[in-house]
């Protein structure tokens, strides 16, 4: 039997055969975002440190319970001419009652996904940009950005085609009004 190799059709799906077949470092995660494959080092603590921050407050406060994952890898529509786009949010949220997470694979759809979460950390501008025009056009409801080097924290929500329609910029330090499902005023007067 003679095993014949797969030949991508398109750039785009070699690109995407790459990405899939990469080894990367411990602690390092690898990205496919609108074409191009994005590795980050690992977290310092204070990046991590915001992340809890919000994962402890939407625990304990949201009106409705929800899942939470850090580091989840999920599959996103494509725009233009590059392949789906395999985003790793910095948290994931999602309601309980859905258990997404349960047999999810290691990139999972982002259907039912309620809210994404990013800290800004070495490529900032991926955050701002990129990554919001992928969970825009993956139709996740909602965005929270936490911007270090603005101080500032964003929740951009309904999304429609690349971008979110609504967005709410604030001071770190100011409350945030988080809308259902969540529904409670997100405390951010320890994240600086």
């Amino acid at each position: 039997m003679t095993a014949v190799a797969h030949e991508p059709t398109t750039p785009a799906e070699g690109l995407l055969d790459i990405f899939l077949s990469l080894d990367t470092p411990e602690g390092f995660r690898a990205e496919l975002i609108e074409g191009e494959i994005v590795v980050t080092p690992p977290p310092d603590g204070d990046h991590e440190d915001y992340i809890n921050r919000v994962m402890k407050q939407v625990i304990r406060r949201s009106r409705t319970d929800m899942d939470f994952s850090g580091n989840k890898g999920l599959k996103l529509r494509s725009g233009g001419g590059c392949p789906k786009n395999y985003v790793i949010p910095d948290g994931t949220f999602a309601p309980a009652e859905l258990r997404l997470y349960r047999g999810a694979d290691s990139w999972m759809p982002c259907d039912g996904v309620s809210m994404v979460l990013e800290v800004t950390s070495t490529k900032p501008e991926v955050d701002r940009e990129a990554k919001r025009r992928c969970y825009a056009r993956g139709g996740i409801p909602l965005y929270l950005l936490v911007d270090r080097d603005a101080s500032a924290i964003t929740l951009f929500g309904d999304p429609e085609n690349d971008d979110y329609r609504r967005h709410c910029t604030l001071p770190l330090g100011k409350p945030l009004s988080l809308p259902e499902p969540f529904a409670f005023e997100l405390d951010t007067s320890d994240f600086l």
